[in-house]
């Protein structure tokens, strides 16, 4: 982060702008909004700024710029299309430690403009850190379009009830879930309909009805790691949780995602290493909800698809807890598409089968005859460490040692990997190429796509059973 984004309150505090024509006249619009008190030095100034002195919303020094106008000011914007004036600006201030902007000169630049949406109270800034300034203002125009009118309305009607929420409700979380059941109600669209005075009696109702903290768990699949493959339900939630419960699998560019202030517990589980037992998870899941949080209950992948989603929401149902699932783009279906490798395919597999490497200890084995026929493919999660097992019942069963395979570490995630083998070399190869968790196993004929149309889909780091690890870009 190159810049630290802060809003800054410049009600009569001293601010220069150095310059007296347009780009001047650009930056006094702004500062003018922020009832700065704003004083501009040149040695000529145009109309329109003549016009804002007029009305004694801007000084006009008429002269040419010197360390001594730089007095007392706590910004100071160079505006002019003179390099050696810009310069000596940058200098001097830097100098002195005040905040400094040359226009269009982001490497002289100690503070910078950036592209506003303004619905006062509300206030969006983006910025690029000076690099790209009209992307910029594109998102700012996409922006424009998704945020209603009503925003800032809503947003001066509720700041007005902000002290009389802090005498009702004494602990934070409970102010929060307050506003929350507010910003779900019909206060909303009251407030965008015009009828400000019928907002403000419900919020009264509201304030005065008795509380009744309810919580809910929401049970939400995140997807194998790229946070855009996230559902727009899923980070709704995400971002109304008062507690986040998570797993392993669940990528940190997701996890950023999150309400800063939710907390976060991680209740992961590796292979052999069961930080928190699976009936630890959903008696929390229960006692939270019972003490009237929100809880985002996050996993990897699809909750119901080999994330245990199904027994903690049994145990949530069982103990009359109010919850929603979320359902989330499925390891195999994200890591084989990011890999360009088609689950089924009318001249390969007409058929598919998802299987996990590893089941509870005392769960019954594979139906390897049926896993082993040909004309399918397979797609195995968490097979990593028993990847010797699965290779020899396979061949065991009749599959042919030849038969395409494609091991996809950290699919769709930056770091992703596909090493592709066969069938016969498959343990060997993930070995020799030390693949870990998160991996998926793709074995049919389909995995020989992934040289064919890999090229244009994903970035991803390649390995192939006859050469050696190279980048694809």
């Amino acid at each position: 982060m190159q810049y630290l984004p802060i809003f800054t309150k410049l009600d009569n505090k001293p601010v220069l702008i150095v310059g007296g024509g347009d780009v001047a006249l650009r930056k006094c619009r702004a500062l003018i909004k922020a009832r700065a008190h704003i004083t501009l030095v040149a040695p000529l100034f145009c109309d329109e700024l003549k016009a804002h002195a007029d009305k004694g919303e801007v000084v006009l020094v008429t002269d040419y710029f010197t360390a001594e106008h730089l007095k007392g000011k706590m910004l100071v914007i160079a505006a002019t299309d003179n390099d050696t004036v810009n310069n000596q600006v940058f200098e001097l201030a830097n100098e002195r430690n005040i905040f400094v902007n040359v226009v269009d000169d982001q490497p002289k630049c100690t503070f910078i403009f950036p592209s506003i949406v303004d619905r006062d109270p509300i206030t969006i800034a983006i910025s690029s850190a000076g690099t790209a300034p009209v992307l910029a203002r594109r998102l700012r125009e996409k922006l424009e379009t998704l945020i209603p009118q009503h925003i800032g309305p809503l947003a001066k009607l509720v700041g007005s009830f902000r002290e009389h929420v802090k005498a009702r409700f004494k602990h934070f979380a409970d102010r929060r879930q307050f506003w929350e059941s507010v910003f779900d109600s019909s206060v909303v669209s009251k407030v965008q309909a015009g009828d400000t005075l019928g907002a403000t009696e419900q919020l009264h109702d509201m304030l005065n009805a008795k509380p009744e903290p309810e919580g809910e768990v929401y049970v939400v699949g995140a997807g194998p790691g790229d946070p855009e493959l996230l559902t727009l339900k899923a980070l709704q939630l995400m971002q109304q949780a008062d507690v986040v419960v998570y797993d392993y699998l669940v990528s940190d560019e997701i996890m950023d995602l999150v309400r800063r202030d939710a907390d976060l517990v991680c209740v992961g589980k590796r292979l052999g290493n069961h930080s928190v037992k699976q009936e630890d998870t959903n008696q929390m899941l229960v006692d939270l909800a019972k003490q009237g949080k929100k809880v985002c209950r996050i996993k990897g992948g699809d909750p119901f698809i080999y994330g245990r989603g199904g027994e903690e929401v049994q145990v949530l149902a069982a103990n009359q807890v109010r919850y929603q699932i979320v359902p989330g783009i499925t390891a195999a279906a994200g890591c084989s598409a990011y890999a360009g490798i088609p689950l089924t395919h009318r001249d390969h597999a007409q058929a598919i089968q998802f299987v996990t490497g590893h089941c509870k200890k005392d769960g019954q084995e594979l139906d390897w005859p049926s896993l082993a026929k040909p004309n399918q493919t397979l797609a195995i999660y968490m097979g990593v460490i028993k990847s010797p097992h699965i290779q020899a019942q396979l061949l065991k069963y009749g599959r042919a040692g030849s038969t395409p395979v494609a091991i996809v570490e950290n699919g769709t995630r930056k770091e992703q990997r596909v090493v592709r083998t066969q069938l016969s070399q498959l343990a060997e190869q993930i070995e020799a190429h030390k693949v870990v968790s998160p991996a998926l196993l793709i074995i049919g004929e389909v995995a020989a796509l992934h040289e064919q149309l890999a090229w244009f889909g994903q970035t991803a780091q390649v390995s192939s059973f006859a050469q050696p690890l190279t980048d694809v870009a």
